[in-house]
Protein backbone atom coordinates (compact mmCIF):
# COMPACT_ATOMS: atom_id res chain seq x y z
CA UNK A 1 0.00 0.00 0.00
CA UNK A 2 1.37 3.39 -0.93
CA UNK A 3 1.01 6.23 1.56
CA UNK A 4 -1.05 8.20 -0.96
CA UNK A 5 -3.49 5.32 -1.45
CA UNK A 6 -3.94 4.92 2.30
CA UNK A 7 -4.56 8.64 2.71
CA UNK A 8 -6.98 8.77 -0.23
CA UNK A 9 -9.07 5.87 1.04
CA UNK A 10 -9.20 7.07 4.64
CA UNK A 11 -10.12 10.62 3.62
CA UNK A 12 -12.83 9.25 1.33
CA UNK A 13 -14.36 7.22 4.16
CA UNK A 14 -14.16 10.32 6.38
CA UNK A 15 -15.88 12.51 3.77
CA UNK A 16 -18.63 9.96 3.08
CA UNK A 17 -19.43 9.05 6.67
CA UNK A 18 -22.39 10.87 8.19
CA UNK A 19 -23.35 10.72 11.87
CA UNK A 20 -21.08 7.74 12.43
CA UNK A 21 -22.84 5.59 9.81
CA UNK A 22 -20.78 2.93 8.04
CA UNK A 23 -19.68 3.66 4.47
CA UNK A 24 -20.42 1.07 1.80
CA UNK A 25 -17.97 -0.34 -0.72
CA UNK A 26 -20.17 0.99 -3.52
CA UNK A 27 -19.96 4.53 -2.15
CA UNK A 28 -16.17 4.35 -1.97
CA UNK A 29 -15.97 2.80 -5.45
CA UNK A 30 -17.98 5.65 -6.97
CA UNK A 31 -16.11 8.35 -5.08
CA UNK A 32 -12.67 7.10 -6.11
CA UNK A 33 -13.71 5.74 -9.52
CA UNK A 34 -12.17 2.37 -8.63
CA UNK A 35 -13.63 -1.08 -9.33
CA UNK A 36 -15.53 -2.56 -6.33
CA UNK A 37 -13.27 -5.62 -6.26
CA UNK A 38 -10.18 -3.41 -5.94
CA UNK A 39 -11.87 -1.38 -3.21
CA UNK A 40 -12.67 -4.55 -1.26
CA UNK A 41 -9.06 -5.70 -1.50
CA UNK A 42 -7.78 -2.35 -0.24
CA UNK A 43 -10.30 -2.23 2.61
CA UNK A 44 -9.10 -5.60 3.85
CA UNK A 45 -5.52 -4.30 3.93
CA UNK A 46 -6.57 -1.17 5.78
CA UNK A 47 -8.44 -3.29 8.31
CA UNK A 48 -5.36 -5.50 8.79
CA UNK A 49 -3.40 -2.34 9.64
CA UNK A 50 -6.07 -1.16 12.12
CA UNK A 51 -7.04 1.91 10.08
CA UNK A 52 -10.66 0.83 9.62
CA UNK A 53 -13.28 -1.61 10.89
CA UNK A 54 -14.55 -3.45 7.85
CA UNK A 55 -17.38 -5.91 7.30
CA UNK A 56 -18.46 -6.98 3.78
CA UNK A 57 -22.13 -6.69 4.74
CA UNK A 58 -22.06 -3.81 7.22
CA UNK A 59 -19.64 -1.36 5.62
CA UNK A 60 -16.60 0.54 6.82
CA UNK A 61 -15.88 2.75 9.82
CA UNK A 62 -12.64 4.50 10.72
CA UNK A 63 -10.70 3.43 13.79
CA UNK A 64 -9.15 6.10 16.02
CA UNK A 65 -5.85 5.75 14.13
CA UNK A 66 -7.57 5.90 10.76
CA UNK A 67 -9.63 8.92 11.72
CA UNK A 68 -6.53 10.79 12.84
CA UNK A 69 -4.93 10.36 9.41
CA UNK A 70 -8.19 11.11 7.59
CA UNK A 71 -8.78 14.32 9.53
CA UNK A 72 -5.23 15.46 8.87
CA UNK A 73 -5.69 14.94 5.13
CA UNK A 74 -9.13 16.56 5.12
CA UNK A 75 -7.68 19.55 6.95
CA UNK A 76 -4.83 19.94 4.45
CA UNK A 77 -7.21 19.54 1.51
CA UNK A 78 -9.70 22.11 2.74
CA UNK A 79 -7.02 24.63 3.68
CA UNK A 80 -5.55 24.25 0.21
CA UNK A 81 -8.98 24.80 -1.32
CA UNK A 82 -9.25 28.08 0.60
CA UNK A 83 -5.78 29.13 -0.55
CA UNK A 84 -6.43 28.26 -4.19
CA UNK A 85 -9.84 29.92 -4.15
CA UNK A 86 -9.23 32.98 -1.97
CA UNK A 87 -5.61 33.88 -2.71
CA UNK A 88 -4.76 32.46 -6.13
CA UNK A 89 -8.28 32.95 -7.54
CA UNK A 90 -8.23 29.56 -9.25
CA UNK A 91 -11.39 28.64 -11.15
CA UNK A 92 -13.91 26.90 -8.88
CA UNK A 93 -14.08 23.91 -11.20
CA UNK A 94 -10.36 23.25 -10.71
CA UNK A 95 -9.95 23.95 -7.01
CA UNK A 96 -10.93 20.49 -5.71
CA UNK A 97 -8.80 18.46 -8.15
CA UNK A 98 -5.74 20.66 -7.61
CA UNK A 99 -6.12 20.42 -3.83
CA UNK A 100 -6.28 16.63 -4.18
CA UNK A 101 -2.93 16.66 -5.99
CA UNK A 102 -1.27 19.00 -3.49
CA UNK A 103 -2.53 17.66 -0.15
CA UNK A 104 -0.17 14.68 -0.05
CA UNK A 105 2.93 16.86 -0.47
CA UNK A 106 1.97 19.50 2.10
CA UNK A 107 4.06 19.03 5.24
CA UNK A 108 2.61 19.50 8.71
CA UNK A 109 4.73 22.63 9.22
CA UNK A 110 3.49 24.09 5.94
CA UNK A 111 -0.09 23.23 6.91
CA UNK A 112 0.25 25.15 10.19
CA UNK A 113 1.79 28.15 8.43
CA UNK A 114 -0.90 28.09 5.77
CA UNK A 115 -3.62 28.12 8.42
CA UNK A 116 -2.09 31.18 10.10
CA UNK A 117 -1.65 32.92 6.73
CA UNK A 118 -5.32 32.35 5.92
CA UNK A 119 -6.30 33.58 9.42
CA UNK A 120 -7.63 30.25 10.63
CA UNK A 121 -10.58 29.61 8.26
CA UNK A 122 -13.29 27.27 9.51
CA UNK A 123 -14.79 25.94 6.27
CA UNK A 124 -13.82 25.20 2.66
CA UNK A 125 -15.12 27.47 -0.12
CA UNK A 126 -17.04 25.02 -2.30
CA UNK A 127 -19.46 23.07 -0.11
CA UNK A 128 -18.83 24.73 3.25
CA UNK A 129 -17.45 21.59 4.92
CA UNK A 130 -15.80 22.24 8.26
CA UNK A 131 -12.01 22.35 8.29
CA UNK A 132 -10.90 19.98 11.08
CA UNK A 133 -8.95 21.64 13.91
CA UNK A 134 -5.17 21.41 14.09
CA UNK A 135 -3.47 18.87 16.34
CA UNK A 136 -1.27 21.34 18.21
CA UNK A 137 -1.53 21.40 22.01
CA UNK A 138 -3.03 24.87 22.11
CA UNK A 139 -6.33 26.13 23.44
CA UNK A 140 -7.25 28.61 20.70
CA UNK A 141 -6.27 30.21 17.40
CA UNK A 142 -5.37 33.37 19.31
CA UNK A 143 -2.91 31.40 21.42
CA UNK A 144 -1.40 29.96 18.23
CA UNK A 145 -0.80 33.43 16.79
CA UNK A 146 0.70 34.67 20.05
CA UNK A 147 3.08 31.74 20.38
CA UNK A 148 4.14 32.06 16.76
CA UNK A 149 4.85 35.79 17.14
CA UNK A 150 7.06 34.95 20.12
CA UNK A 151 8.90 32.29 18.16
CA UNK A 152 7.65 29.53 20.46
CA UNK A 153 6.44 26.87 18.04
CA UNK A 154 7.40 23.65 19.85
CA UNK A 155 4.13 23.15 21.69
CA UNK A 156 3.66 19.43 21.04
CA UNK A 157 0.69 17.65 19.52
CA UNK A 158 -2.31 15.89 20.99
CA UNK A 159 -3.43 12.42 19.98
CA UNK A 160 -7.15 12.81 20.53
CA UNK A 161 -9.73 13.07 17.79
CA UNK A 162 -11.55 16.29 18.62
CA UNK A 163 -15.18 16.91 17.69
CA UNK A 164 -17.10 20.18 17.62
CA UNK A 165 -19.96 20.68 20.07
CA UNK A 166 -22.28 21.16 17.08
CA UNK A 167 -21.63 17.53 16.10
CA UNK A 168 -22.21 15.99 19.53
CA UNK A 169 -25.32 13.97 20.29
CA UNK A 170 -27.62 14.41 23.26
CA UNK A 171 -26.06 12.89 26.36
CA UNK A 172 -22.50 13.06 25.06
CA UNK A 173 -19.86 14.51 27.35
CA UNK A 174 -16.46 15.99 26.73
CA UNK A 175 -13.75 18.40 27.82
CA UNK A 176 -13.12 21.55 25.81
CA UNK A 177 -9.74 21.28 24.13
CA UNK A 178 -9.71 23.95 21.42
CA UNK A 179 -11.58 27.10 20.42
CA UNK A 180 -11.40 28.32 16.83
CA UNK A 181 -11.71 31.99 15.94
CA UNK A 182 -10.37 35.43 16.73
CA UNK A 183 -10.38 37.49 19.91
CA UNK A 184 -14.09 38.36 19.81
CA UNK A 185 -15.17 34.72 19.51
CA UNK A 186 -12.78 33.66 22.24
CA UNK A 187 -13.87 36.43 24.61
CA UNK A 188 -17.54 35.67 24.07
CA UNK A 189 -17.01 32.03 24.99
CA UNK A 190 -14.78 32.87 27.94
CA UNK A 191 -17.50 35.16 29.28
CA UNK A 192 -19.88 32.18 29.14
CA UNK A 193 -17.46 30.05 31.13
CA UNK A 194 -16.45 27.92 28.15
CA UNK A 195 -12.69 27.74 28.53
CA UNK A 196 -10.21 25.02 27.52
CA UNK A 197 -10.39 22.28 30.12
CA UNK A 198 -14.06 22.88 30.96
CA UNK A 199 -16.24 19.76 31.09
CA UNK A 200 -19.55 19.90 29.24
CA UNK A 201 -22.54 17.63 28.64
CA UNK A 202 -25.03 18.02 25.80
CA UNK A 203 -28.54 18.18 27.24
CA UNK A 204 -30.52 18.87 24.09
CA UNK A 205 -29.90 19.42 20.38
CA UNK A 206 -32.67 21.49 18.82
CA UNK A 207 -33.89 20.31 15.38
CA UNK A 208 -33.42 22.19 12.10
CA UNK A 209 -30.12 23.77 13.05
CA UNK A 210 -31.36 25.17 16.34
CA UNK A 211 -29.19 25.79 19.42
CA UNK A 212 -27.33 23.20 21.45
CA UNK A 213 -28.18 23.18 25.16
CA UNK A 214 -25.25 22.35 27.45
CA UNK A 215 -24.76 21.54 31.09
CA UNK A 216 -21.67 23.40 32.34
CA UNK A 217 -20.71 23.42 36.02
CA UNK A 218 -24.30 22.56 37.04
CA UNK A 219 -25.70 25.41 34.93
CA UNK A 220 -27.47 25.21 31.57
CA UNK A 221 -26.64 27.43 28.63
CA UNK A 222 -27.57 27.44 24.95
CA UNK A 223 -25.14 27.86 22.07
CA UNK A 224 -26.17 28.68 18.53
CA UNK A 225 -24.98 26.20 15.92
CA UNK A 226 -22.51 28.72 14.51
CA UNK A 227 -20.64 29.34 17.74
CA UNK A 228 -20.97 25.68 18.80
CA UNK A 229 -19.10 24.66 15.64
CA UNK A 230 -16.07 26.65 16.84
CA UNK A 231 -15.69 24.78 20.14
CA UNK A 232 -13.97 21.38 19.97
CA UNK A 233 -13.97 18.80 22.74
CA UNK A 234 -12.14 15.63 23.57
CA UNK A 235 -14.84 13.04 24.20
CA UNK A 236 -12.27 10.38 25.12
CA UNK A 237 -11.72 12.14 28.45
CA UNK A 238 -15.23 11.15 29.45
CA UNK A 239 -15.22 7.48 28.41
Amino acid sequence: MSRRSVEDYLKTVYDLSKNGEAVTTTQISKALNVAPASVTEMLKKLADNNYIEYSPYHGTNLTSDGRRIAEKMARKHRLLERFLHDILKIDNMKVHSQACDMEHALSDDAEESLCRFLKHPDSCPDDGKTIPPCDLKIGSCEECMKLHSQGLEEVGKHNQNLISISNLREGQKGKIAFIRGGHNVLQRLLDMGLTPGTKICVVRVAPLGGPVELLVRSSKLALGKGIASKVFVDTEEEN
